[in-house]
């Protein structure tokens, strides 16, 4: 089967792309910087906030499955940020999420049967302080989970997101670089840590595969119990 990660040479997108290979799958991995990805993998040098009209040249006939890996952190109190944060966060995680999506859907169509994973945010739902930006980007995601899950279902496409809360990955690498920060992080959690990208891809990859193919329109949780649950 064809699938194409976008952000895949890194954090969740990367172990999504090399679990796929894994399976013997076709992967077309999009990013800026090809980084560590491994060889076996397509490259496709293209940043999702310019023109991603080229993509199209790199597109097999049929697509199974497309996961939109994107992601930002950008953590400030309400009053210092600025508009320019909100569209920013919102041009990546939502316009070029929609960019993708239009520019894919025949092949999608095509596969007769695939599937679209968006990512959210545990802060979405979860009320957290200094995450007003991020969590009204990634709130749209979740509307564009559901309204592209009711669209697309009599073209057998399945759309769904995942929603973990901190997960080790590079775009995470400043709210843990020290062992105190960690250890902060970690207890918030009511597992006692923070997520892996090796646990998010494993997710993915379910939601990505036939194993899933009754399961469409879902915003699902991976965040260490974080959404639901409180530590006494």
């Amino acid at each position: 089967m064809n699938y194409l990660v976008i952000g895949g040479s890194t954090g969740i997108g990367l172990a999504l792309v090399k679990k796929l290979l894994a399976d013997g799958h076709e992967v077309i991995a999009v990013s800026r910087h090809k980084g560590e990805l491994p060889l076996e993998a397509k490259f496709v040098a293209l940043d999702i906030l310019e023109d991603i009209s080229a993509l199209k040249d790199h597109l097999p006939e049929n697509l199974h499955g497309l996961a939109y890996c994107p992601g930002t952190i950008n953590l400030k109190p309400f009053p210092r940020l600025t508009a320019d944060d909100f569209r920013r966060d919102y041009e990546v995680n939502v316009i070029g999420a929609v960019k993708v999506i239009q520019q894919v859907l025949p092949q999608l169509k095509a596969a007769k049967q695939a599937s679209i994973l968006l990512f959210s945010t545990v802060a979405a739902k979860a009320g957290m302080g200094f995450h007003a930006s991020i969590a009204a980007a990634k709130s749209a995601i979740e509307g564009l989970t559901v309204s592209l899950a009711a669209e697309f279902a009599a073209s057998k496409i399945r759309v769904n997101a995942l929603a973990p809360s901190l997960t080790d990955t590079p775009l995470a690498a400043s709210l843990l670089a020290t062992p105190e920060r960690r250890e902060a992080s970690e207890k918030r959690h009511p597992l006692g840590r923070v997520g892996t990208a090796k646990e998010l891809a494993e997710a993915a990859h379910f939601l990505l595969s036939d194993k899933s193919s009754w399961v469409t329109g879902q915003v699902i949780g991976i965040d260490g119990g974080m959404s639901t649950l409180k530590s006494f």
